[in-house]
């Protein structure tokens, strides 16, 4: 397996990276060797997915663990205190469309608007983990099939 493969699987695990910059390198590197794309797509995408039960894991059973840490609270403090803010707009949204716009938040390809956040914001509102981590991996779903045709595109091998 080449090296950017592997790279492209550990920037899928990367928060603001995550499938958005992670796919299109692993399928720059499919498409060299001449394999299909699609069995890393679904990868990336349940890779991605399951960043979901991991981070909410960490949220409910570490984080108020590490909240004393000066070093911690610096670094990760910051980005669920910059995460409220988010929070609170998704929020608005949530009265009317309800967990949709948890998905159509995540669907949207732009780093920030991740799986890293989204299930910050979902823990911060204290929505139910089981229907945002549904929502959240349709949103990552829609994301990744998005960078994917926008990889292909800038590829070439598509109009």
């Amino acid at each position: 397996m080449d090296w950017t493969i592997w790279s492209g699987l550990l920037l899928t695990l990367l928060p603001g990276a995550e499938s958005r910059m992670g796919l299109p390198a692993i399928i720059y590197s499919v498409l060299k060797e001449g394999g299909s794309i699609w069995p890393w797509f679904f990868l990336v995408v349940i890779l991605n997915s399951l960043l979901v039960l991991v981070i909410f894991f960490f949220l409910e059973f570490i984080h108020h663990r590490l909240e004393g840490w000066k070093l911690y609270h610096k670094t990760a403090g910051r980005f669920i205190e910059k995460h409220k803010k988010t929070a609170e707009k998704v929020q608005e949204k949530m009265h009317n469309l309800g967990y949709i716009a948890l998905a159509l938040f995540v669907a949207i390809p732009f780093t920030g608007t991740g799986a890293y956040t989204a299930t910050t914001v979902a823990w911060i509102l204290g929505l139910s983990k089981r229907k945002s981590f549904i929502a959240i991996s349709i949103g990552v779903f829609f994301a990744s099939l998005i960078t994917l045709y926008i990889t292909l595109f800038a590829l070439g091998l598509i109009n």
